[in-house]
């Protein structure tokens, strides 16, 4: 039987990408799944897409802090408990910071750093009951700036901060809190990242189908957070970013900026 059976598995932003493969993974292994996510018409494939299953769905705007709540308050009305909570909800972005609105910096923000804070102070009552855990999914970028993703490295290093003190503060409470950083992932959220103006791209500057997929991404945190790590980078260029970042963040600054400049339609030059 596994760990997982019958525990309450909450993941915000789970209609797409890393996930939806979350969604779909803790589904098998037994668990209630409650996801919430934007889209009402990708939620609506989702259910389609497991008939019968304990999955609990919602519309929610994570950057609002009342639908947060409420959504947490409806996942403990329907099944009474939280063991697991997810932060997973996140938008990109790709623009030069001197052409970039503060709306647009502000946005990013207010999804990936304060749905984090928001779902994670709504939840936390509950997980402590049942000594369940956290689990943020990051960012690299929240290692080490990136050019052109400035609100998102900023957005993630905020959330690496928060989640690491809060680590820290429930020491001795039996929460457990992993930090997960993927590489780039095949995934929606270059398609949907935001331009200088904060609207959506509709397309990506990598190349998808060379990166690992989003399944791998959702097993591998799974089995991190089986093994009680508190942090997990998957990959071995994320490794070295991360150890070259700290003894060498000179020679990264170059690295970093003539790796990106590759990317298709750059800014940088």
């Amino acid at each position: 039987m596994s760990a997982f059976n019958n525990k309450v598995v909450v993941i915000t932003g789970g209609s797409d990408g890393i996930g939806k493969a979350l969604v779909e993974q803790f589904l098998a292994l037994g668990a209630k799944v409650a996801t919430c996510g934007r889209s009402q018409e990708k939620l609506n494939q989702l259910q389609m897409q497991h008939p019968g299953a304990s999955l609990f769905l919602k519309g929610v705007d994570v950057s609002k802090e009342q639908e947060c709540e409420q959504f947490i308050a409806d996942v403990v009305h329907t099944w009474g408990q939280i063991d697991v909570l997810i932060n997973n909800a996140g938008i990109s972005m790709r623009a030069l910071i001197m052409e970039t609105t503060t709306e647009t910096l502000k946005q990013v923000m207010d999804i990936n750093f304060w749905g984090t804070v928001y779902a994670t102070q709504a939840a936390l009552p509950y997980l402590k009951e049942s000594k369940g855990g956290i689990i943020g999914i990051s960012s690299i970028a929240g290692y080490r700036g990136l050019p052109v993703r400035s609100g998102y490295s900023a957005s993630k290093f905020a959330m690496n901060g928060f989640l690491e003190a809060l680590r820290t503060e429930l020491l001795h409470s039996g929460v457990h809190v992993l930090i997960a950083c993927p590489g780039f992932t095949a995934s929606n959220i270059r398609n949907s990242s935001l331009n200088a103006e904060g609207n959506i791209t509709g397309e990506t500057m990598r190349e998808e189908d060379k990166m690992m997929s989003a399944d791998e991404v959702a097993f591998k945190i799974i089995h991190a957070y089986q093994q009680k790590k508190k942090t997990l980078i998957m990959t071995f260029q994320g490794k070295l970013t991360v150890f070259l970042n700290k003894w060498m963040n000179g020679l990264m600054d170059t690295l970093v900026y003539n790796s990106l400049k590759k990317e298709r339609n750059s800014p940088l030059k």
